[in-house]
């Protein structure tokens, strides 16, 4: 007997993807949205200062601001554009993943020199110790907790931030910030937007020109390498 006639399938119109080209452009266009809006300096820019300043129309910003304001990221007043308290929670969640990322590499360094190694990052005019591993088998050793203060024109760790490229790769401060101890430090580099150093507190004279420097700075890179 003949089969009988099944009936056809509806047909659902899908919608059909972004193109990857496409979405990654619009991501582009509203991140230099939001530059656009942190760089700005004295009062907040218009939207026709940004449409100038992402290359696209006044009518495309106002779509890509859609999304940031959702998120609290901008807010408007009127024509201007002002970052929005988002950027502060989010600001808050950079220092626990420094601490998260950095932590095995300091504890090696920790462990291996027998000193108290640390990243600290420049907030402005003063550096901030966000990450401490202290070493485990020393019988004394610099207790330096997470959230000291200093300005950065002190000790190696604030000296090491801006050492500039292809300059010296450590450096090396006694008796800064703290009288009695002794410090080798060498800048992060190549995390966008980040001013940091890893470094070493001693008790202790450390010889940095022999070992310790090159740990340093060898620690610094692993740290950079692991905030990429």
């Amino acid at each position: 007997m003949p089969e009988p006639a099944r009936a056809p399938r509806s047909q659902v119109p899908r919608e059909a993807p972004a193109a990857p080209k496409e979405t990654s452009l619009t991501l582009e266009r509203g991140l230099n949205l939001l530059q656009a809006v942190a760089d700005a300096e004295g009062s907040a820019p218009t939207i026709s200062d940004l449409a100038h300043a992402a290359g696209v129309s006044r009518a495309a910003v106002y779509r890509l601001l859609g999304p940031l304001q959702s998120r609290g990221l901008v807010r408007r007043e009127g024509t201007r554009v002002r970052l929005g308290l988002g950027v502060l929670w989010l600001a808050g969640r950079v220092l626990p993943q420094l601490r998260f990322a950095s932590l095995p590499a300091l504890r090696g360094l920790a462990e291996r020199v027998g000193a108290t190694a640390h990243l600290t990052v420049a907030d402005g005019g003063d550096a901030q110790a966000v990450a401490v591993v202290e070493p485990s088998w020393t019988s004394c050793h610099v207790s330096y907790r997470v959230g000291t203060r200093h300005p950065v024109q002190r000790g190696a760790a604030g000296r090491a931030v801006d050492l500039p490229a292809g300059g010296p790769r450590w450096v090396a401060a006694s008796g800064e910030p703290h009288a009695g101890t002794s410090g080798v430090a060498a800048p992060v580099r190549g995390v966008p937007g980040l001013r940091a150093s890893v470094g070493v507190l001693s008790l202790e004279s450390l010889p940095a020109d022999e070992e310790i420097g090159p740990l340093v700075f060898d620690t610094a890179q692993a740290v950079a390498d692991a905030l990429r």
